[in-house]
This record gives C-alpha cells, sequence and structure tokens, in this order.
C-alpha cells in the first residue's frame, strides 16, 4: 500500500480490463516519472476520446461524427451486414480486407448471469435496419465463447422469419473461447470467407 494519490492512481489502473495489479503499479510508477509533456498529451488524449468519439447513428460503431466512415462509404454493400459484439471486432474483421458490406454493432453479447438480456444490446435497431433496408445477408460474427453463442442462436431464431434473407455464421477455424481481437488476420480472413448457413 502506497500513501494517498499514487495508491488511488494504482487503484484506479487496476480498474482497468486486462490489467492486473502489478501491471497497475508498474504503469503508475512509469507516470511518476514521465515527463510533464508525455503526461499532458495522455490527458488530452483521454479527454478527446470521452467529449469526441460517438456512437455512430445507425451501426454502433465508434465515430467522429453521427455517422462512421464505414456507413457513408458508398462503396460498401448495403445488402449484407455483419454482426460483431464490439466496436474492436470491426477493426479485426477490416484487416481481413475480405468484407466488403456493412456492420452492426450489438455492444456485448448475451450474458444472464451478469444481467445483459437481448434489451441490453441493439437487437432492436438490428432488427429495424434489416426491415427497413435491402438487406440480403446478416453475418454472425460473435465470439466464439458461451455468450457469443447464445447471442449467435437466439439472432438466428430472432432473424428466421424474414422473408430473403440469408443468415450465415463466421467458418470454423477460430478457437473455441477465444475473441475476435486475438486472432490473427489468416485464420480471421478464412472463417469470413468459409462462413456457412444456420
Amino acid at each position: 500500500m502506497y500513501e494517498g494519490p499514487v495508491q488511488d492512481l494504482i487503484d484506479e489502473l487496476g480498474r482497468l480490463p486486462g490489467v492486473g495489479p502489478k501491471s497497475a503499479q508498474r504503469i503508475a510508477f512509469h507516470l511518476l516519472g514521465a515527463d510533464p509533456a508525455d503526461i499532458a498529451r495522455l490527458q488530452l488524449a483521454l479527454q478527446k476520446v470521452k467529449e469526441g468519439v460517438v456512437f455512430c447513428d445507425i451501426c454502433g460503431n465508434v465515430s467522429e461524427q453521427p455517422t462512421c466512415r464505414i456507413c457513408r462509404d458508398a462503396r460498401r454493400d448495403p445488402s449484407a451486414v455483419c454482426v460483431v459484439e464490439e466496436p474492436k471486432d470491426v477493426v479485426a474483421i477490416e484487416k481481413t480486407r475480405e468484407f466488403k458490406g456493412r456492420y452492426h454493432v450489438l455492444g456485448g453479447a448475451l450474458d444472464p448471469l451478469s444481467g445483459i438480456g437481448p434489451d441490453q444490446l441493439r437487437v432492436r435497431e438490428l432488427l429495424a435496419r434489416i426491415g427497413a433496408q435491402e438487406v440480403t445477408e446478416v453475418i454472425l460474427a460473435t465470439d466464439p465463447n458461451t455468450e457469443g453463442e447464445a447471442t449467435a442462436t437466439y439472432l438466428v431464431r430472432m432473424l428466421r422469419d424474414f422473408p430473403g434473407l440469408t443468415v450465415t455464421r463466421l467458418a470454423s477455424g477460430l478457437p473455441m473461447g477465444g475473441d475476435l481481437e486475438f486472432a490473427d488476420e489468416l485464420t480471421l480472413g478464412r472463417a469470413l470467407t468459409g462462413r456457412r448457413s444456420v
């Protein structure tokens, strides 16, 4: 235990995902020894993220404008929508350069034990979007873990009544229990190319 502000900083850093107590302590002491200009840049970056980043009105991806660059891109195919859990998954799929359609970010996955049901996700927005636009294929690209599979299964049930809509799921090749953001581009690209109907 350290005194006052140092311990407060360690505690706050430790609340970040993937940062354990040792990492939080290491980061805190790095920041203590950092140049004031570096600290000012970090503060400014954090402030810009909170004040200048919004979620796209159409897909839910992070954006600096009300509509993200992917939804604004007229070259993207509006008939194919890839459903992902988080904005980081959009980046993972974009790195493959295999998908030329649009995205829909759910904002998480179904997890009843944590109190996350369909109402906490952007499922209604997805259904409204499919009903209002000429979407012919929905690709379910949720994480290949228990929550992601439950979310995909739920969405299949919700989407099966849309006439002329093909619902596909990413193909195998992604490890069970893994996250899309950690998959390499080749594996993710093959999984996207070899998707199957569900």
